[in-house]
């Protein structure tokens, strides 16, 4: 469990494996079951590599403490198994809560379910939640893959800045 004080992350693998432990979006581990959120398969049915936008939809974890709410980031994502399901009635927790992190968007910053723009077809466009506190953050997209000459074709910021924020809030 998240200690306070303390920051998780979990990006791809690692977002699946919080999930599967309830520490996403619960902030505790849990026992499955099968109500709770999940990641699964892609509908395209195979693992897909590619870039796609996504938005800052909430600012409530201190990973995102240098960005601001609809902020938007041109992402790496890889995987067979990103697409985020839930229930209506989770889905409308973590709403509330503003747990939903970040969104696939399209041109013109939508969330969308167009495979086009969320590319394993995630319910309600997820590409990232928190826990309820914000402290354990996970998500689908390689913010990790950042560097100077990396997608030089690409327009568009890169950076989400979340290691930075994850060590300034520490040194703070």
């Amino acid at each position: 469990m998240c200690q306070p004080g303390w920051l998780m992350l979990g990006i791809c693998n690692g977002f699946q494996a919080l999930i599967k432990l309830g520490l996403l979006p619960y902030g505790e581990i849990r026992e499955i079951s099968e109500t709770q959120p999940t990641l699964t398969f892609n509908n395209i049915g195979r693992h897909m590599s590619g870039m796609v936008k996504t938005k800052i939809a909430s600012v409530l974890s201190p990973w995102f403490a240098n960005v601001a709410a609809g902020d938007i980031h041109h992402i790496a994502v890889s995987h067979g198994e990103g697409r985020f399901i839930a229930n209506e009635a989770e889905m409308k927790k973590m709403i509330i809560n503003g747990q939903i992190a970040t969104q696939y968007v399209d041109y013109e910053g939508q969330p969308s379910l167009d495979i086009r723009f969320n590319p394993n077809s995630s319910h309600y466009a997820v590409e990232g939640i928190t826990s309820p506190d914000g402290r354990i953050l996970g998500k689908m997209g390689h913010s990790e893959r950042i560097g100077n000459h990396l997608y030089i074709n690409i327009p568009g910021v890169k950076d989400q800045l979340l290691f930075e924020a994850g060590v300034n809030y520490f040194t703070s």
